[in-house]
């Protein structure tokens, strides 16, 4: 198992769909961890940690959302980064 991080960057109709409560259920199920808030320009910006497999699953989740969602783009990016998180937790907005 390869553990992995990416940062997350989404934009189009993303914020009052329930995405990232979607999001974070789908985390969840996967044992994904790391966060998700909404930024002041209406897109969505995450970070994820988890196996390589179960991340690119939810990153694969992302291009479409939940129901009601609009996605224009996702910009991920593999980072390297010293944090550890044990959770996937919804952040304050940006």
């Amino acid at each position: 198992m390869k553990l992995i991080s990416v940062h997350l960057l989404i934009t189009g109709r993303v914020q009052g769909v329930g995405f990232r409560e979607s999001m974070r259920l789908v985390a969840q199920a996967l044992d994904v961890t790391g966060w998700v808030r909404n930024l002041s320009d209406g897109s969505v910006e995450s970070l994820l940690q988890g196996d390589e497999a179960a991340v690119d699953r939810l990153v694969a989740w992302c291009h479409n959302g939940p129901p009601g969602a609009n996605v224009r783009f996702v910009d991920a990016k593999l980072i390297e980064t010293s944090e550890t998180y044990i959770a996937f937790s919804r952040l304050p907005d940006a």
